[in-house]
C-alpha cells in the first residue's frame, strides 16, 4: 500500500492505493502536486483506491474506492481505477462541501474574468474546456464552479480534464506533448481519460469574478448560434446544475441570484471551438 498527499486547492487530499495502474497515473497526471504522505499541514479528505479481497484480486481484479470509511460505488474493473479515483474525488467534494455554492461547470478564466460552462454530458463541455485550457485560458475546473457565498467569485479547483470517447483521439491530435492518463475502457461513460491541463502555482490560488455564464450545446456541421437569456431564464439553467445550493437555503439562492445579475448569460449551439473561443474574447471579455 502506498500513500500520498495530494494538493488541490482549496483542498488537501491523502490518498492512499495498492493498484500499480493508479500509482502511475497519479505520478504522470499530478507532478509536482503530489508528495509523500504526511507532508502537508492538514488533510481534508481521506481517499482510498483499492483491489477487492480474496479471489477477485487475481482473476478478473477489481477496485474499490472509499471516502473515509464510506464506499458510494460499487467496484470496478481494475483498468478503470485511476478514472474512479477522480469520480470519488467529485462525489466527496459534492456530497460534502459547504463552504462554497457548488455548480456542475466547466470554469475557466482570461484577463482574470471567469466564464462558467454548465453543461449535461454530450454538450462537448469538456472538448472545449481542454482546447481553452491549452490556447491561453486558465483552466479554473472542468467539473466544479466553487463559488463564494454572497459573492460571484469562483475559486479555481484545477483538475485532469475528463475526456470520452471520439473525444481522446482529438486531444492527442490537439495537445501531443500533454500527459495523459492510462485510458478506462468500457465504463458507464463510454471510453475515458484524463489530461493534466497547464497550470502555475500562482493561478492555483487566484480567485477571478464570473463576468459570463455560457450554456454550450454541440451541434455537428452547424454555424455558431449566440442566444441571449434573460436573468430567469439563465437561473432556471444555472439551478439544474446546481449541487448544494437548496442545502444551503436562501445563502444558496441568493448566491445564483447574485452571479446571474452580475454575469452575461448565452446559449450558444457550435460545432468548432475556435468560433467560441473568438466570440469569448472578442465579444464577451474584451467589453468587461
Amino acid at each position: 500500500m502506498k500513500t500520498f498527499d495530494l494538493l488541490l486547492p482549496p483542498f488537501n487530499f491523502r490518498i492512499s492505493t495498492d493498484i500499480p495502474l493508479v500509482i502511475e497515473n497519479l505520478q504522470v497526471i499530478y507532478q509536482q502536486q503530489l508528495f509523500a504522505a504526511n507532508t502537508l499541514p492538514f488533510i481534508d479528505y481521506h481517499l482510498s483506491v483499492v483491489f477487492t479481497n480474496g479471489l477477485r484480486k487475481w482473476v478478473k481484479p477489481q477496485a474499490r474506492f472509499f471516502c473515509d470509511q464510506h464506499e458510494p460505488f460499487k467496484p470496478l474493473n481494475e483498468s478503470q481505477a485511476f478514472a474512479m479515483l477522480e469520480w470519488g474525488m467529485n462525489w466527496a467534494i459534492a456530497s460534502y462541501e459547504m463552504r462554497h455554492v457548488i455548480i456542475h461547470s466547466g470554469v475557466l478564466a482570461k484577463h482574470n474574468q471567469a466564464v462558467l460552462f454548465p453543461a449535461p454530458p454530450g454538450s462537448g463541455k469538456s472538448t472545449m474546456t481542454a482546447h481553452l485550457a491549452f490556447n491561453g485560458w486558465q483552466l479554473f475546473s472542468d467539473e466544479m464552479a466553487l463559488i463564494k457565498p454572497g459573492t460571484n467569485i469562483v475559486t479555481p479547483f484545477a483538475r485532469p480534464i475528463c475526456l470520452k470517447n471520439q473525444s481522446i483521439t482529438l486531444a492527442r491530435k490537439w495537445f501531443p506533448e500533454a500527459s495523459f492518463s492510462s485510458i478506462a475502457k468500457d465504463t458507464h461513460k463510454g471510453d475515458v481519460i484524463h489530461i493534466a491541463p497547464p497550470v502555475s502555482e500562482s493561478t492555483l490560488f487566484t480567485d477571478a469574478p464570473i463576468s459570463a455564464i455560457v450554456f454550450p450545446t454541440y451541434s455537428a456541421g452547424s454555424d455558431i448560434d449566440i442566444v441571449a437569456l434573460d436573468q430567469a431564464q439563465a437561473m432556471h439553467h444555472l439551478a439544474d446544475n446546481a449541487f448544494n445550493f437548496s442545502v444551503l437555503g436562501n445563502e444558496g439562492f441568493a448566491t445564483l441570484c447574485h452571479v446571474v445579475e452580475q454575469a452575461q448569460c448565452l446559449q450558444i449551439h457550435y460545432s468548432d471551438v475556435n468560433d467560441v473561443q473568438a466570440f469569448l474574447e472578442q465579444d464577451i471579455l474584451a467589453h468587461e
